[in-house]
C-alpha cells in the first residue's frame, strides 16, 4: 500500500497546483491512496462544497482538516454525510461530521492539538485510544495530527508508535525535515507543509503578514496569487499484512 499524504492546500493557487500535478504523481509513484488536508482550500481559510469537490476531482481520496473547517457553513451537511471528508475527531460530541473513516482496508483518523490551538477540545491522546479500540480489524491506520506545537505532534507520534501505520502533522504550512520510521514501525513527519504559493508567508501575501507584525493592527490576509508554487507531501510505503510502514520519504515538487 502506497499512500501519498499532502500538506494543507491553500486557496486557488494550491487547488490549481494540485490538479496539475497529482494525476501524474499517482502514476509515477504507483500511489494507492491520496490524503490531503483541505481546511485552507477555500480562499485560504475553510472548505466549501465546491472546493471539496474540486479536490476530489483532482485525485484526492480523503480530505482531512483542522480548526478552520467550520469557516463555511455550507460544508456542515457534507461533513455529516458519507463523503470522504473528516473534521478533527476530538471536537466535542454534537459537532457536525466525523473524525474517523474507513476506506477499503484503511482507516484514517483526524486529530487536532490543544497547545496554542483550540483549548475547548477533548484530549487527542485519549480520543486516539478510543478510536483504535473500535478499529481492531484494521491493520493500516493513518493519522493526521493537526497542530501548532511540534512537541505535541511528536508526542502523538511516539504515543501511537506501533499502533498505527503513519502519523503526519499538518497546520503550520512549513514542511519539516524529520521523516522517519519510529522504532515500532510507525512512519512519522512533524509537518507535511502546504500546496500553494512559494513567494508568500504560509500562503499569504508577504506584505499582509508584515503589516500585521509591524503594526499589531488587524488587517485582511489575502492568498498570494502570483509567482511559483510548491506541493509538499510524503510518500509512505506500508506492508499490507502487518500494517507497519516500510518507508517514508518527502515528495516535494516546485512549479515555476
Amino acid at each position: 500500500m502506497k499512500v501519498l499524504a499532502i500538506g494543507d492546500v491553500v486557496g486557488k493557487p494550491g487547488r490549481r497546483t494540485l490538479a496539475n500535478l497529482l494525476p501524474q504523481l499517482r502514476l509515477d509513484h504507483g500511489v494507492d491512496l491520496v490524503i490531503a488536508n483541505g481546511e485552507n482550500a477555500a480562499g485560504g481559510k475553510g472548505l466549501t462544497v465546491a472546493t471539496a469537490e474540486e479536490l476530489l476531482r483532482s485525485g484526492v481520496d480523503i480530505i482531512t482538516s483542522g480548526n478552520h473547517i467550520w469557516e463555511h457553513r455550507d460544508i456542515y451537511p457534507v461533513l455529516a454525510s458519507e463523503s470522504p471528508i473528516l473534521r478533527p475527531l476530538n471536537y466535542p460530541p454534537g459537532s457536525p461530521g466525523k473524525g474517523l473513516l474507513t476506506y477499503g482496508s484503511v482507516a484514517v483518523i483526524n486529530l487536532i492539538g490543544r497547545t496554542f490551538m483550540v483549548a475547548d477540545v477533548d484530549d487527542p491522546f485519549r480520543a486516539a485510544d478510543a478510536a483504535l479500540a473500535s478499529l481492531r480489524d484494521y491493520r493500516i491506520i493513518i493519522v493526521d495530527m493537526h497542530g501548532e506545537a511540534t512537541s505535541e505532534k511528536m508526542a502523538i507520534g511516539w504515543y501511537l508508535d506501533g499502533r498505527v501505520s503513519a502519523v503526519f502533522g499538518t497546520h503550520t504550512h512549513v514542511a519539516t525535515a524529520d521523516t522517519r520510521l519510529l522504532p515500532k514501525g510507525t512512519a512519522y513527519v512533524t509537518d507535511l507543509g502546504m500546496v500553494g504559493p512559494s513567494h508568500s508567508i504560509i500562503g499569504v501575501e508577504v506584505q499582509d503578514v508584515l503589516q500585521r507584525f509591524l503594526t499589531q493592527l488587524p488587517n485582511r490576509f489575502n492568498v498570494a496569487e502570483k509567482g511559483p508554487t510548491i506541493l509538499n507531501s510524503v510518500l509512505i510505503d506500508i506492508d499490507d499484512e502487518s500494517g507497519r510502514a516500510r518507508s517514508i520519504e518527502r515528495l516535494d515538487v516546485e512549479v515555476p
